[in-house]
């Protein structure tokens, strides 16, 4: 689910005084345009949000995004120090936290922390763990919700296998003229086509239902609405600067 090279198990006697930052900057790692969201949370993302899809490199899978920006880099939520919605993506808001592998065969999955993250610190922050060791509060709640994304990642890959054996996806792309005149064109994505779910047979639609996969396809195609709204965030922030 991530890069590696720097992960730690998160342990008492090695980050007894462990502190993250959880204000919200582009310096902490939040300049992304897009982050990683599963069917589960569809939802609540698409309050927010655009998800779009993106094919793999191999070409043999998709993967959800919500979109922040029209370039990389670029983080339209993100506003003094904090982020300008009411939900973030849960892939995004445990950070720096991963899901780690069981020490055994069968065990639980373990609490990985990233060492290389700007949020860590030792002197601001949320505490970790209190003066006994225990996990706080802050610490519990990041478990809750590394757990609601596990269960999030192992259950979207049926969806995403759904949408492909329907042939529901299609190549997305979106030319957006600012105010300043300037162009700004997004591509790479794929999204829903409307056309093809309205023509799906009876069967078809039965078996999506049945298995859990039509509703966050209607959340999909209900979050292409604020794509109006990002672009509008866009030309407030070129025009303020």
């Amino acid at each position: 689910m991530a890069d590696v090279s720097n992960h730690s198990a998160l342990l008492t006697v090695e980050h007894q005084n462990l502190r993250i930052r959880t204000e919200r900057s582009a310096a902490l790692g939040d300049g992304a345009m897009c982050g990683v969201t599963f069917p589960a949370e569809f939802r609540r993302v698409q309050n927010h949000y655009p998800i779009l899809f993106q094919l793999s490199p191999e070409r043999d899978s998709f993967t959800a995004l919500a979109l922040f920006g029209f370039q990389n880099g670029e983080n339209l939520f993100l506003k003094d120090g904090r982020w300008d919605a009411r939900y973030r993506p849960l892939a995004i808001d445990i950070q720096p936290f991963l899901i780690g592998q069981p020490l055994t065969s069968g065990g639980e999955k373990q609490i990985h922390i990233d060492l290389d993250s700007p949020r860590i610190s030792t002197d601001e922050g949320m505490r970790v763990f209190d003066d006994a060791g225990n996990p706080t509060p802050f610490l519990e709640d990041i478990s809750e919700k590394l757990g609601a994304l596990d269960a999030g990642y192992q259950g979207s890959a049926a969806y995403l296998e759904a949408l492909r054996k329907y042939d529901l996806l299609e190549p997305f792309s979106l030319e957006i003229e600012l105010n300043d005149g300037s162009k700004n064109r997004l591509v790479g994505f794929h999204t829903i086509d409307e056309d093809r779910v309205r023509a799906l047979d009876a069967a078809a639609l039965g078996a999506l239902h049945a298995a859990g996969h039509l509703f966050p396809t209607f959340m999909v195609l209900a979050s292409l609405a604020n794509l109006g709204a990002l672009v509008d965030r866009k030309n407030n922030l070129d025009a303020h600067g």
